[in-house]
């Protein structure tokens, strides 16, 4: 036999030993994937045996997807995606399990729900000792004069009575604490938080607010809208840890929800303060956004009265700052809400008859800053519930464009709750 026919048979069995060691291993998976579309081109997720509702008309529903790096590359049956199959695919058995897109929420306060769910949880309390249960728990876990903080309790649940300091003074005697409503426009302050903010039966009501008194004159623990400030002002600021920590947080829970994307009104409520929703912008989520932490997309809104800073940011980056973060327009306050008898109606409150609600802020200030934010190109949302505060806006809204001219700005009136026999007509 020729001796070079041999010399080169051995170095191909030395090549297919060494150089591509044992067939059956990896190296000979990678290369016959080679022949099958890689995943730089094809899926790295195949998801099948489900019901994937498609949004499509001519086809409303499939089995399988294929995705690659979070992004759906095709949708149809299970045998119409192998072509995107390939080395490193996975797949996922959904088991008949049903597949929809994304929600999107309208309309949250995404960094307030998240500090709340660490906080005095009240939500869905249906009896006045449950919440005074909750609120001694949660002292014999705080040290002395740190305040305590929650929420979400709705008065309706236990006939409608309105909690009062006297409540809660017995458990809470050296710490302030400060429970908000569910709507977020009425807060009970106990006594230790009404005296550290000098809140007393001489305290007037500020503009756009109201300190609910007894029938002494005396004030009974609860703020409503612009009068929150007054207690709001005496709590110390959320670190910038704590405020990242309520974003991941809330993010978590929304995808739980299957909600992908929300329209975040920010931490502004009457009697905040405007900045909270700049610092949360730049503290949290440009930090998120920056490290790869987001989970969620986001919508921004800010308060419209710094409309002027936000028409400055647009201007140098943009709408879209990233695949996560848009910013949105600016927001602002009309009334109050329902069940704070401090929404803003025609027709007084049966059960208070002199109570008409809370207009609150000033209209010409409203409107000054509604065609300001318009003629910036900012899109304007406003909080009204009752039926007089969304006359006001609808007719200013009215105004602006007429004054502004056309074009496709697409107001808002966040819940328009309450509206009078044919405002929709």
């Amino acid at each position: 036999m020729n001796l070079s026919i041999v010399n080169l048979a051995s170095i191909a069995v030395f090549l297919s030993v060494f150089l591509f060691p044992s067939f059956n291993s990896t190296y000979w998976l990678k290369w016959r994937a080679s022949l099958i579309p890689s995943t730089k081109f094809g899926a790295d997720l195949i998801v099948k045996n489900g019901v994937i509702f498609t949004s499509d008309p001519s086809f409303p529903f499939a089995n399988s997807m294929a995705i690659r790096d979070g992004r759906i590359l095709r949708i149809g049956n299970y045998s119409s995606l192998q072509d995107l199959s390939g080395y490193g695919t996975k797949e996922l058995n959904l088991e008949g399990k049903v597949v929809v897109p994304g929600f999107i929420d309208s309309h949250v306060h995404l960094i307030s729900a998240g500090l709340q769910m660490a906080r005095v949880q009240l939500k869905g309390v249906n009896r006045k000792d449950e919440v005074v249960r909750r609120v001694k728990e949660s002292v014999l876990n705080a040290k002395r004069g740190s305040w305590i903080l929650g929420g979400g309790w709705n008065n309706d649940l236990w006939g409608g009575e309105l909690p009062m300091a006297s409540w809660i003074d017995e458990v809470t005697p050296d710490n302030p604490v400060w429970l908000t409503r569910m709507d977020g426009h009425m807060g009970l302050a106990n006594s230790v938080a009404l005296k550290l903010a000098g809140v007393t039966n001489l305290t007037k009501d500020p503009n756009g607010g109201k300190i609910m008194q007894t029938a002494d004159g005396e004030p009974t623990g609860l703020l409503i809208d612009a009068a929150m400030e007054l207690i709001l002002s005496w709590i110390p600021e959320v670190s910038v840890d704590e405020r990242r920590e309520a974003m991941l947080r809330a993010s978590s829970f929304a995808l739980t929800r299957g909600v992908t994307t929300v329209v975040d009104v920010g931490r502004y409520f009457p009697g905040s303060s405007v900045e909270h929703s700049w610092q949360d912008f730049s503290d949290v989520y440009q930090w998120a956004d920056s490290s790869g932490k987001m989970k969620i997309r986001v919508c921004l809104f800010f308060p419209m009265g710094t409309w002027s800073r936000l028409h400055g940011v647009i201007h140098r980056a943009g709408r879209a700052l990233s695949n996560w973060i848009y910013l949105g327009g600016v927001k602002a306050f009309a009334d109050g809400s329902l069940g704070s008898n401090s929404a803003l109606f025609h027709e007084p409150y049966f059960d208070d008859p002199h109570n008409y609600g809370l207009q609150v802020l000033e209209f010409e200030s409203l409107f000054n800053m509604t065609i300001a934010s318009d003629m910036s190109g900012l899109q304007v949302a406003i909080h009204a519930i009752g039926d007089k505060a969304n006359d006001l806006i609808l007719d200013m809204y009215e105004s602006v464009a007429l004054k502004n001219g056309e074009r496709d700005r697409r107001f808002r009136i966040e819940h328009a709750q309450h509206l009078a026999p044919g405002t929709a007509d």
